[in-house]
């Protein structure tokens, strides 16, 4: 696909910052564009990209591209001044409610994720998201799977941060099964846990098929505590799966994420597990 196809992506319509933030880039745009004295067509035709395009940039209906925005800077001769909206442009391109989680696993301290449908977002391997995302029904757009996968990939950056927060993952023996995307994704997605679970914040365990007794039947649960003592958590089994952070119904959340640990294989045995299914596949 060339520059000219690429039409940027369209920011959620609830997304009140992102528009904010789209319309004040989409105006520079306009104003320095106007400043110089050149037409949108032409200025459409120096950068490399459609008139519909310039017209939908500075009107605020389209996220623009980093590069897009690079040459705009110097065609227009802005001195850096356009180069410089990458940043918050950036974080537009990510949908409201991934930009709102993200947030909050940047400042977590401790996480405790389980996911009994799949390999939690954290821990996949942008094949195993593409994967996922392809498969979804409704089936999403070519430009909503480009921009989930890459609000999947920003929030990687947690595995980055200085200190490092401490991270639990428990999963189930059926998703590392599953071979979603093929054998050859499913390969890289085992070698990547494997890689996640020596890092020394990272706690990673298996819980078998075989299990008689499970406290994850209610579903996922996600629980991330910080600096402060406070804690957010979310289950589907609890408040219809909003984010809660009552004490009450917090406790339920960890008492039921600490019995699934103790169910589950030990992080030594989860990774010797893990290693035995990679050599299956």
């Amino acid at each position: 696909m060339n520059e000219e196809e690429e039409p940027g992506w369209e920011v959620d319509p609830d997304d009140e910052w992102g528009l904010a933030v789209l319309a004040t880039v989409g105006r520079q745009l306009r104003l320095r564009r106007e400043a110089v004295g050149m037409r949108a067509a032409d200025f459409a035709k120096v950068i490399g990209y459609s008139e519909d395009m310039v017209y939908k940039a500075e009107g605020g209906k389209r996220i623009p591209r980093p590069e897009y925005l690079d040459k705009a800077d110097r065609v227009l001769k802005a001195g850096g001044l356009i180069a410089a909206m990458k940043e918050d442009v950036e974080k537009v391109r990510y949908p409201k409610k991934v930009r709102a989680l993200a947030g909050l696993e940047a400042k977590a301290v401790e996480l405790q994720l389980y996911d009994p449908l799949s390999v939690h977002g954290l821990l996949q391997t942008p094949e195993y998201t593409r994967a996922l995302l392809l498969m979804r029904r409704p089936s999403y757009s070519d430009q909503e799977v480009e921009r989930f996968l890459a609000a999947r990939v920003a929030r990687k950056a947690v595995f980055e941060r200085d200190p490092a927060p401490e991270i639990s993952f428990v999963l189930e023996e059926t998703t590392l099964r599953r071979p979603l995307g093929g054998r050859a994704v499913l390969h890289r997605q085992l070698e990547h846990m494997l890689e996640a679970g020596e890092l020394r914040n990272v706690e990673l365990q298996v819980m078998p098929m075989d299990r008689e007794e499970h406290a994850g039947v209610d579903g996922s649960i996600e629980v991330l505590k910080f600096s402060d003592g406070s804690a957010i958590g979310r289950s589907p089994a609890v408040a219809n799966g909003r984010p809660v952070d009552e004490p009450r119904q917090l406790r339920i959340l960890e008492l039921r994420y600490g019995i699934i640990r103790a169910q589950a294989l030990t992080p030594r045995e989860s990774a010797s597990f893990i290693k035995q299914l990679l050599g299956a596949t």
